[in-house]
């Protein structure tokens, strides 16, 4: 006769199972899914601010009035280990050369002179002759002049490619009008007047362009560059009223809608039999989608034809002083247009901005929007945006915009009533099944942005997250 097994007598360490167990038990049980998570999804706030512009056709074209200003203002260096030497064709930046592509733009390049300064050197002093023109060649350079109350007042800050002194070249008896001091250390090319003018006696075709150019009337524009309009304001008795004319550009820019685009397969027989409790296709199409709309912002921020951080006017492109994001950087980017609706950063870059601020203090404000509180300054909601890069050295730039046609701000440009529409402006496509019985979906999205005028779009660069 069989005894029964008696767990008094187990040995010590030995378990018996007294139940069924629970992996045996889920056999028979329905679990509770959810639905697939993925990291790749983020807030997405630049799509959800930016106002979307209908573009039928595919193109969008910014008309603007007729601009003078000519070249991007910022002059390229070459260097051979720690020497650096100017771009000749690149001097034709300088007002006094703009238009001119001769052979002495070498011989001026071979002519000038690299200084190196540390951080506090001061570079020119105000009251001093004026008898040379300055290039950055790396650095940041800060000018300082006079204040109302005799204390020195900043005149803002010049980075890689900048310049100043350029007067010096067609003028003489000139005196600094501001001292430059360098903020980090810095290589500056030094052309004097003197060696200017050598070259210019020896090349009659430099000769020529300069007395053109000092001969040559200064257009009417405004402050902005923009050819000006005529008005007679504050007149008495019966002066001649002038008569104008706005005139526009003649090779306005145009922004063509950019595509992103899968395809997505399913196997029918998943599409078939494994859509309970939820659908399969429907849950493929929801990632998918969620992936494109993170491709989408990520162009439009980096992409180099209608990106962001590629489209801003290098006039509207500030450095920061000292390095981390100060509430000082800050208020200089709002000065630089009429309205800033958003600020855009990395959120490494946030909260160095929090950093900055609670170091002083400030303790920035929040904003509602839309149903949520985000950090603000000065009222301008600071949103995050990962897709803005931050360099393997912690620099990263903050973003300001003007959004709307209203406004001649920044857009986005998208198409909506695609066939087989899915989203506003994304379209689901049927594109077959294959002799494997994969069942294929085309995804489209077309989107772009628009910069309606320059001080609709700014970048704070340089800014270090590390610290």
């Amino acid at each position: 006769m069989t005894e029964p097994v008696s767990t008094d007598s187990a040995a010590p360490g030995e378990d018996f199972q007294l139940s069924l167990s629970t992996a045996a038990a889920r056999n028979l049980a329905t679990t509770t899914k959810s639905v697939p998570q993925s990291q790749e999804i983020t807030s997405r706030w630049l799509l959800r601010v930016l106002p979307w512009v209908q573009t039928a056709g595919g193109v969008y074209r910014v008309n603007r009035r007729l601009a003078y200003v000519l070249g991007d203002g910022i002059i390229t260096f070459t260097s051979t280990g720690s020497e650096v030497r100017v771009i000749p064709g690149e001097l034709a930046e300088l007002p006094a050369l703009r238009g001119y592509g001769g052979d002495a733009l070498g011989a001026l390049a071979d002519r000038f002179t690299q200084r190196e300064y540390a951080p506090g050197d001061v570079i020119v002093e105000a009251g001093t002759p004026a008898d040379a023109v300055y290039l950055i060649a790396h650095g940041k350079v800060e000018r300082f002049g006079p204040g109302e109350y005799g204390d020195d007042r900043s005149l803002g800050v010049t980075a890689d490619g900048g310049f100043f002194g350029e007067e010096v070249l067609v003028e003489s008896d000139l005196s600094w009008e501001f001292t430059a001091r360098a903020l980090t250390a810095a290589t500056v090319l030094v052309l004097t007047r003197d060696q200017f003018a050598e070259v210019a006696d020896r090349d009659a075709e430099l000769g020529e362009h300069l007395a053109e150019y000092r001969a040559r009337p200064v257009p009417a524009a405004n402050k902005h560059g923009e050819a000006e309009i005529a008005i007679a304001s504050g007149h008495t008795g019966e002066p001649d009223i002038p008569s104008t004319f706005v005139d526009y550009e003649l090779a306005p820019r145009e922004y063509e809608l950019s595509v992103a685009q899968t395809v997505l397969r399913i196997h029918s027989r998943v599409a078939d039999l494994y859509n309970e409790p939820q659908n399969q296709l429907e849950q493929q199409l929801r990632l998918t989608i969620e992936s494109l709309r993170e491709r989408q912002e990520h162009e439009l921020v980096n992409n180099r034809d209608f990106g962001l951080l590629h489209n801003a006017d290098l006039r509207q492109r500030i450095p920061t002083r000292s390095g981390p994001p100060t509430p000082d950087d800050l208020d200089e980017l709002l000065s630089r247009r009429r309205s800033t609706h958003f600020l855009f950063a990395h959120p490494r870059t946030i909260a160095a901005f929090g950093r900055e601020a609670t170091a002083r203090g400030i303790y920035p404000a929040t904003v509602l929007l839309h149903d949520q509180h985000v950090p603000a300054w000065r009222g301008v909601p600071i949103l995050p945006l990962s897709k803005i890069p931050v360099s393997a050295t912690g620099v990263s730039s903050i973003i300001a915009v003007r959004t709307g046609e209203e406004n001649q701000g920044v857009i986005g440009l998208n198409y909506t009533g695609l066939a087989d529409e899915y989203e506003p402006g994304l379209s689901v496509r049927f594109a077959g099944i294959n002799d494997k019985a994969i069942i294929s979906y085309l995804v489209t999205t077309y989107y772009s942005a628009a910069v309606l005028v320059p001080d609709a779009l700014g970048i704070l660069e340089g800014v270090e997250v590390g610290r």
